[in-house]
């Protein structure tokens, strides 16, 4: 078992996976090509009378005079929303996605041992994987569009385009039938895609920056989703008191580079209790933890989380399963704060 004095208490990684923030436009889907057809997107501001549908306390949802009282009041509420023109049925979204090298050296740590030892694990990880399983995965979520979302469904067409910046290299992907709850897929073009990344990852070149094009046809005047705004301060005067706001960027409707970051480390089928069929992949993540189930899938007491397989990777020398090696470089992939802390 590893000592506290084993483990580095100042440890970061800097994200080798960077991606901008995906802008949205609308345009014809017999016309996407045409750069004169794509046009912005905007949010637009609505205000609504809805109604009670919140769980209701005994007292009141027991007692009819009560409860019509309560559903009579109006629920007003003022939204941002965002929906395709009227003469456009495909959204687009465009994003670059950066992936970096040089993941054996911590971008701060404060034990030389530890330090010595974690490089000497991840150049044996690159010497004998190459990334070749992680890159597949992550060209994998690209490929057939994970990032976009609530905005993936219900499309009558959906394709992706990838250039490689500084290069010729362009590939087009029917992202349709390309599955998001496995891996199991012999797309050439994929595997193409997933050595340029694999390259970079390992070291053999210092980055590579792809320009990523979504095409979904959602149909004419569809709505479509930004990335939603966290508003820390509910009072009524916070952000025109609206009760949803909407991420723009130069008035453009956008999604975090966070969510679609997410989408592509979306690739943990690693984990204890994994199902293709309920679960499915999840994003890579110290606890596995996936917050709109209030679930982590990684549990400490399992012994299945990263701090758990790290520590026993750096000090110890190896890990039991291939997959455990894949998790483990999938969260470094990640970046983070992993330091041992001095105190109980």
């Amino acid at each position: 078992m590893a000592k506290k004095n084993d483990i580095a208490t100042v440890l970061a990684f800097e994200k080798k996976l960077v991606p901008s923030d995906g802008m949205m436009y609308g345009t014809t889907w017999e016309t996407r090509y045409d750069r004169e057809t794509i046009k912005p997107l905007t949010l637009r501001e609505k205000s609504v009378r809805g109604t009670i549908s919140n769980r209701l306390k005994a007292a009141v949802k027991n007692d009819p005079l009560k409860l019509n009282a309560e559903v009579e009041k109006p629920n007003l509420q003022t939204v941002d929303s965002c929906a395709l023109n009227e003469d456009q049925d495909t959204l687009v979204l465009k994003f670059t996605l950066k992936v970096l090298s040089n993941i054996q050296q911590p971008s701060a740590c404060n034990h030389q041992d530890f330090n010595e030892k974690y490089t000497a694990m991840t150049t044996h990880y690159i010497e004998s994987e190459g990334f070749k399983e992680l890159a597949k995965r992550y060209a994998t979520n690209v490929a057939n569009a994970r990032f976009l979302w609530r905005n993936r469904v219900g499309v009558e067409n959906l394709e992706v385009k990838v250039a490689l910046m500084g290069t010729d290299k362009v590939w087009t992907f029917d992202a349709k039938t390309i599955s998001i709850r496995d891996f199991e897929n012999n797309d050439p073009k994929i595997q193409e895609l997933a050595n340029e990344i694999a390259s970079a990852l390992s070291g053999e070149k210092d980055f590579i920056l792809l320009d990523i094009i979504a095409f979904a046809q959602v149909g004419n005047a569809q709505d479509v989703y930004p990335s939603e705004e966290l508003v820390l301060d509910k009072s009524s005067n916070a952000k025109g008191s609206k009760s949803k706001v909407l991420y723009s960027v130069n008035e453009i409707a956008a999604m975090h580079s966070q969510k679609i970051g997410n989408a592509i480390r979306c690739i943990d089928t690693w984990y204890p209790d994994y199902d293709a069929k309920t679960t499915g992949p999840i994003a890579l993540e110290p606890y596995g933890a996936v917050t709109n189930l209030g679930i982590a899938y990684r549990n400490p007491k399992a012994k299945s989380d990263f701090f758990t397989l790290f520590d026993r990777w750096v000090l110890e020398g190896d890990l039991e399963t291939v997959n455990d090696k894949h998790y483990v470089m999938g969260v470094l992939v990640r970046g983070g704060v992993f330091g041992e802390s001095g105190k109980e």
